[in-house]
């Protein structure tokens, strides 16, 4: 029953113990049947359906809002009320609704809702389902069914932590369930065949995605070299879109880091993938290109477009710099050393729209800081620098790969709005939004989230709340609080009324030395900007 998997989750989220929160987890797993298994621990890890399975529901927090109106009779005012209490659609939401335990649905029933949801169309019909299934549970029932169709679980579960609790409930080992989910891209399937011993039947299928292989930062050289030694091999850190390319020859599926396809937005790679003739999946990087890297600003142009014409082809370039080969002709390589990996990616792609990342070994700390400089010099993030006998671990931060990079340079900005974080920074205002002078007038520039203390950011929420104003979601402050702000990249940008963004912007710290006056203008953001596109433009002449 839903009641059942509600309590287990405001289990969960009452303790902060990883352990704890697999043991509860592997507990309740083991007292349900097949139909509700399944359905469970896909619930439990955030979304609807399973990975591999490509629809959604269609709603957002306005449809969702709107159908809690129709169930309640509450007006709209009354519904989001008690937002700035909890930051969170769902736990606001639930105190629309009464604590009645008599109104319960099995978990295979809202499975069935959300996939009637995704089938409707037309926001209405949509509305009118979820008005439906909410109308059937009570306030726990309808916390979380909100937070799983915003994908906002909010328990301090992740999918490796569900991986794990599976193999706690069945007695089964970590590493063969994980293999198991990464092979079906179906986390409620690999479950089943952990209940029945039978995880050795999963099988490597193409044109489902998963998690990416992530990098550690380290800002210090000599420790990279003093962790994975010299040979170690250096990539450029590209500023494009990490993807995924499936292909047996016939098909080929593009998914992005959050694992959507959006192969029709990149027809040219698509094409190239083909015309390689082979079944694979490679893991790399999509980026802004012509005759060199250009400014991630252009292959935003794509982004959100349902249909890319000749134009957009024409004046958003796009190539896709392969640095990893995790599947050939049937044959699994996540186990592979990369070295090996490497080999047979260089056998297989041969340039054009496909093409090869640098992967240069290293000597020493002196080398990396020059192969960063040149990687600065194309217009690249940084470098990011791989133990070449590492295998492939999805969705994990390992540190067989670590990543460096330098700021390009820092501003002293004013913040302009606050709003609340995500996860334990959830009930504070640590997302900040942050501007500089232009012609006297304060214009936004950017938004950063990380690198205050909890002691900082508590103290800064109180002051935003008692001199701030509620505006939607977010609070309008007093311009006073003025941070240093590290940055890899300025870009062109016409979502911020300065004219520029900064690229992977990060609080260094509170200037209580300044004050609003003195913060940095729109002449200086220009002058490093010029700065940039000139040592770029050197960099390519040479």
């Amino acid at each position: 029953m839903l009641s059942h998997f509600t309590a287990t989750a405001n289990a969960i989220a009452a303790t902060t113990k990883k352990s704890e929160k697999e043991r509860i987890l592997a507990d309740y797993l083991r007292t349900l049947d097949d139909a509700s298994l399944e359905r469970a621990v896909v619930f439990f890890s955030g979304s609807p359906f399973p990975r591999r399975d490509q629809r959604v529901t269609g709603v957002g927090g306005a449809a969702i809002g709107d159908a809690v109106v129709e169930a309640t009779g509450r007006t709209s005012e009354d519904v989001w009320a008690p937002w700035p209490k909890y930051a969170d659609a769902g736990d606001t939401i639930a105190e629309s609704f009464a604590d009645d335990p008599s109104r319960d649905i099995t978990l295979s029933e809202l499975g069935e809702f959300f996939e009637r949801i995704a089938a409707t169309q037309g926001a209405t019909a949509k509305r009118d389902v979820l008005v439906e299934l909410l109308r059937k549970v009570d306030a726990q029932g309808a916390r979380y069914i909100v937070k799983i169709l915003t994908s906002e679980l909010r328990i301090g579960l992740v999918e490796g932590l569900v991986e794990a609790s599976i193999a706690k409930a069945f007695g089964r080992t970590l590493k063969a369930v994980r293999q198991a989910n990464m092979f079906t891209g179906d986390i409620g399937a690999t479950a089943l065949l952990a209940k029945s011993d039978a995880l050795d039947r999963a099988a490597m299928s193409l044109f489902h995605p998963f998690a990416f292989m992530l990098a550690q930062p380290e800002e210090d050289p000599a420790e990279i070299v003093a962790a994975l030694g010299a040979g170690a091999l250096a990539d450029d850190k590209y500023d494009g879109i990490r993807a995924q390319i499936h292909a047996d020859g016939a098909s080929v599926h593009i998914y992005s880091r959050t694992l959507d396809d959006v192969t029709h937005r990149f027809p040219e790679l698509e094409e190239a993938a083909r015309a390689l003739g082979a079944t694979f999946i490679l893991d790399g990087e999509i980026v802004a290109f012509s005759d060199r890297i250009l400014p991630f600003a252009i292959i935003q142009k794509r982004l959100g477009r349902r249909v890319v014409s000749p134009k957009l082809l024409a004046d958003a370039p796009v190539v896709f710099f392969a640095f990893d080969l995790l599947y050939l002709d049937g044959a699994v390589l996540f186990e592979t050393p990369l070295r090996e990996r490497l080999a047979k990616l260089r056998e297989l792609v041969r340039g054009g729209a496909i093409r090869l990342g640098a992967q240069t070994p290293v000597r020493d700390a002196a080398h990396i800081d020059e192969l960063f400089d040149a990687a600065r010099g194309r217009a690249n993030e940084g470098l990011v620098v791989k133990d070449p006998e590492s295998i492939y671990t999805p969705g994990r931060r390992g540190k067989s790969w670590l990543k460096y990079k330098k700021a390009l340079a820092t501003l002293d900005c004013v913040v302009t709005y606050a709003q609340y974080g995500n996860g334990k920074r959830r009930a504070v205002l640590s997302d900040l939004t942050f501007g500089i002078l232009r012609d006297g007038d304060i214009v936004n520039i950017g938004k950063a989230y990380s690198g205050l203390t909890d002691v900082e950011i508590a103290a800064m929420t109180e002051q935003f709340k008692a001199t701030g104003t509620w505006d939607g979601w977010r609070f309008k402050v007093e311009p006073t609080v003025v941070l240093e702000i590290a940055f890899d990249r300025i870009q062109e940008s016409s979502r911020h009324k300065s004219g520029y963004a900064l690229r992977f912007p990060r609080i260094v710290r509170i200037r209580d030395d300044k004050s609003v006056d003195e913060i940095s203008t729109i002449d200086e953001v220009r002058r490093i900007y010029e700065g940039q596109l000139r040592r770029e433009s050197q960099s390519e002449g040479d």
